[in-house]
């Protein structure tokens, strides 16, 4: 079942949910949903004839992080794909999962949210690390604070014996910004 703006609402009071920070609670909170804004740094892969080898040891060697400062746009270039991060700092509790999307906005100009990774576990904490594509023929300015994505949270049917965590050796759990992959160690 997924969780109404007046059940958010509740439980972000109660401190079950963390969406931190919320600045405008009008604004941001739909009916099913909360608005998350889009922070300052991006992951950039570089073009190279390389071939992107997933068992490289050294991971880093195939993309930048860039910066941007609030004033700034972030230019997402047509058919490209990037990593970014929200602003916001999300904790899922244990008896909920939650779902990242797209706003429909972004997505009528081809703005696309994820590619496959839309699902944020029971206990997972941190920022959302989204994954950018632009659809468009054009290229699209996006801008660090702007409402870019929406997540949802729905309960679950039964216990979790193991949450997203540390004690299950979870990649991403706390992570601070935008976040690169962890395929090496995944792939062990």
């Amino acid at each position: 079942m997924v969780l109404s703006d007046s059940e958010i609402k509740k439980r972000l009071t109660a401190g079950d949910i963390t969406i931190n920070p919320i600045i405008d609670c009008d604004i941001q909170i739909q009916p099913s949903s909360v608005d998350l804004r889009l922070g300052n740094s991006f992951i950039v892969y570089k073009y190279t004839t390389n071939i992107l080898d997933l068992k490289s040891s050294d991971f880093s060697q195939y993309y930048d992080i860039v910066e941007i400062s609030d004033n700034e746009s972030f230019l997402l270039m047509p058919h490209s794909f990037v990593l970014g991060t929200t602003l916001e700092w999300v904790k899922v509790p244990t008896d909920l999962v939650a779902r990242v999307d797209g706003r429909s906005t972004l997505g009528r100009l081809g703005v696309l949210i994820h590619a496959t990774a839309g699902y944020v576990d029971p206990g997972f904490e941190g920022n959302i690390t989204l994954e950018l594509s632009n659809a468009n023929v054009m290229p699209i300015n996006l801008y660090p604070g702007m409402r870019i994505c929406q997540i949802s949270f729905e309960t679950l049917f039964g216990k979790v014996d193991k949450p997203y965590g540390v004690s299950r050796g979870s990649h991403y759990m706390g992570q601070k910004g935008v976040t690169p992959p962890s395929i090496f160690n995944k792939l062990k």
